[in-house]
């Protein structure tokens, strides 16, 4: 499977700081991941849902180790571009 395509709304929801969506093959979407400030950096967090325990499930991820760090690392690394450009400004 291929990454064809990377979305990032970049915006301030209290540790949240984009809201991520991803193109795979050119024909399929994958919404509602997000990119979190912790305490040791960035993280991409999967979609999920709340159950009526309080917690929560992903409800859509990789199943690889491999494809997961492909995936993550493409993420951060367009939402590290997208920073870069933001904070360009011409003086």
């Amino acid at each position: 499977m291929k990454i064809t395509k990377v979305n990032i709304t970049a915006g301030e929801w209290g540790k949240t700081k984009a809201m991520v969506s991803v193109e795979f093959d050119n024909c399929f979407v994958v919404g509602g991941l997000k990119i979190i400030e912790g305490a040791s950096g960035y993280f991409v967090s999967m979609p999920n849902r709340k159950l009526a325990d309080g917690t929560y499930k992903d409800t859509c991820f990789p199943i690889t180790k491999e494809f997961r760090e492909e995936l993550i690392k493409t993420i951060l690394n367009k939402f590290s571009e997208k920073e870069i450009e933001e904070s360009d400004f011409p003086f």
